[in-house]
């Protein structure tokens, strides 16, 4: 049986020569004659006849000639010939190496095929030639040197793993790349929002949270997506300038509870807001300096007003009753307050649970893209 690739067999590709073998034969000419009208020697006539040789550019315009046939259909008759020859072999030679990449990052593959960025039908070497191709690659062994470099730089770190971060920064550009904003990057705007913003974090249901966000900074020229985590990926956010004056903005959701979505928003908007983005900034979650501490600053009075917040916590009343009635009378989610008491240490991870909302974002994800 005849080897196969995306429905085309072998010996279905067809060499420009069995089209010049036709000609000759609809023109009951020898290849004598036409070794004659087009100046070269027989044997070159023969050999393009039995597909040995190419069609060259400038043996195309003989025939132009030869035949009242235009070059450009003997050029492209090769190119194409030459392209299903490429193709035909690519996936017959996709090494072990790239297959076991594949079957590696399983998990993620299936989440791209899920939100329609990749085929579901495409399965081993054809599933490598698309994931090739959705990611700007010849090869997927070369991802790791691509990680290593530019925007994807990284500190040393057990927890990252090349191939899962350089695909999600991929889903990232590609969710976001299609989406409309009504104009270019405008900060002025944005400041104006976060009341806005801060408002939906009364907000229960999910989906009515994203799609509000998405709508109130496309208003400010960001493009704004959720992604999925992946162990592997520690990433808490990815802030791009694009090429149209428009920012993306994307996180992750990588942890479910209420206040630590708020709060990871609010930084990343503060890193927009203290124009800490050159080309595109990847916030990890293990990276700590200067510019993250002032964003984490941003973020947390952006919540909570300062002054209020440490009038409270001067008061040492930590109790359940105490931090609603700080709530009720501030105009703030309990969870804030809670999220904001245990990451300062003034309360227990574990304490007050009950009172941290978990969003379920699989649904919202769909809806953001």
């Amino acid at each position: 049986m005849a080897e196969k690739i995306d429905g085309l067999s072998r010996e279905f590709i067809i060499h420009p020569g069995e089209t010049l073998k036709e000609i000759l034969e609809d023109r009951n000419m020898s290849q004598r004659e036409l070794a004659i009208r087009t100046g070269v020697k027989e044997a070159h006539v023969s050999k393009l006849v039995n597909c040995l040789k190419p069609i060259s550019v400038s043996f195309a315009k003989k025939l132009e000639y030869a035949f009242g046939v235009d070059a450009s259909f003997w050029i492209n008759l090769q190119a194409n010939y030459e392209k299903e020859v490429a193709d035909f072999n690519e996936i017959n030679m996709i090494s072990k190496e790239e297959l076991v990449i594949v079957e590696r990052l399983k998990n993620i593959i299936e989440y791209i095929q899920e939100i329609g960025l990749l085929s579901q039908e495409a399965q081993e070497s054809m599933l490598v030639i698309k994931l090739r191709k959705l990611l700007n690659i010849s090869s997927l062994t070369v991802i790791p040197k691509i990680s290593q470099s530019g925007a994807y730089r990284l500190a040393s770190a057990d927890n990252v793993d090349p191939y899962i971060l350089f695909i999600w920064i991929r889903i990232c550009d590609l969710i976001t790349i299609n989406q409309q904003t009504n104009q270019d990057l405008d900060i002025y705007k944005l400041r104006n929002k976060l009341s806005l913003i801060r408002k939906l974090t009364f907000e229960e249901d999910v989906e009515t949270i994203h799609l509000k966000l998405r709508e109130y900074l496309a208003e400010c020229g960001i493009k704004f997506a959720i992604v999925k985590h992946f162990t592997g990926a520690p990433v808490q956010g990815v802030i791009k300038r694009n090429n149209d004056d428009t920012l993306s903005l994307i996180m992750t959701v990588r942890r479910k509870f209420a206040d630590v979505f708020w709060f990871t928003l609010f930084h990343e908007i503060g890193h927009i807001l203290n124009d800490d983005i050159e080309d595109k900034l990847i916030d990890y979650d293990f990276k700590k300096n200067e510019v993250e501490d002032s964003a984490d600053e941003f973020a947390a009075n952006a919540l909570i007003d300062l002054d209020e917040y440490n009038s409270f916590v001067g008061s040492g009343d930590f109790s359940l009753k105490g931090i609603r009635q700080f709530c009720d009378e501030h105009d703030t989610p309990s969870f804030i307050l809670i999220g904001r008491l245990q990451k300062d240490g003034h309360l227990k991870y574990h304490q007050y649970t009950e009172e941290k909302i978990k969003y379920e974002l699989d649904e919202a994800e769909k809806v953001m893209q």
